[in-house]
């Protein structure tokens, strides 16, 4: 019984060993693929145009289901009529719809940053807040937009997870199965984050999104041109 016992625990150990063998042959495979990503894409920026945390955040919620620069055309104009909490919260909705109507749910999108603002105002005294917990507690804000404010706003560690980071990193076998999949952001954005050091997450997003949209796209990837594609468990040559 005893030597049953002892057989059990070393194929335990045996197995342990093999899957932490995989998991540090897949991070050093991630980390020499961000490597040439960090070659492709040298210096990555936010692509939303902003001068201060609060443009940022209703640049953020604006953004969705829609380019980011058609967002910043419509900014341009939302800012000089309201540049703070207090204006935004103040307008009413007629004119905020007039100002963005040209973006994708404009109506709902409205709303969210009206109502956004005046939960600024009342509960955070017109400062937009920068952490997680409270950031996810104002209208339209999730994990993704917070994650922005954080990373780009505050340079505090954060990594933002859109369609092009899910795609990106289920093609290069960054995540599980079952997270791409799923398409889960929550799950991808720790799976990820726990292969890379925090100062790297914003970077690191803004490189994938501009990868996804400059090579692999949705339909039709660039896989003969992708510089991962010698590495690119998902390429099509």
């Amino acid at each position: 019984m005893a030597t049953n016992n002892t057989n059990k625990i070393n194929n335990t150990i045996d197995n342990t060993n093999k899957i932490n063998a995989v998991n540090v042959i897949n991070k050093n495979k991630m980390h020499e693929e961000y490597r040439i990503l960090c070659e492709e894409i040298p210096n990555p920026k936010c692509a939303l145009n902003f001068t201060n945390p609060f443009e940022l955040l209703i640049a953020t919620v604006l953004s969705a289901q829609t380019t980011d620069k058609r967002v910043n055309l419509v900014t341009r104009k939302l800012f000089k009529a309201y540049p703070t909490p207090v204006d935004l919260a103040k307008a009413q909705i007629c004119n905020v719809q007039e100002i963005i109507h040209s973006l994708g749910f404009y109506r709902v999108k409205s709303q969210h940053i009206i109502e956004l603002s005046q939960k600024l105002v009342k509960d955070f005294n017109g400062v937009v807040p920068n952490n997680m917990a409270d950031l996810t507690k104002l209208p339209g804000v999730g994990r993704k937009t917070a994650n922005v404010v954080l990373g780009n706003a505050f340079n505090i560690p954060g990594f933002p997870v859109d369609t092009h980071v899910m795609r990106v990193t289920s093609r290069l076998g960054w995540v599980s199965d079952s997270s791409a999949k799923a398409k889960d952001a929550a799950k991808i954005e720790r799976e990820v984050t726990a292969c890379f050091a925090p100062e790297e997450w914003t970077n690191l997003s803004h490189r994938l999104i501009l990868h996804g949209r400059m090579f692999c796209t949705a339909r039709n990837p660039r896989c003969g041109d992708c510089p991962l594609r010698f590495l690119c468990p998902s390429v099509r040559l």
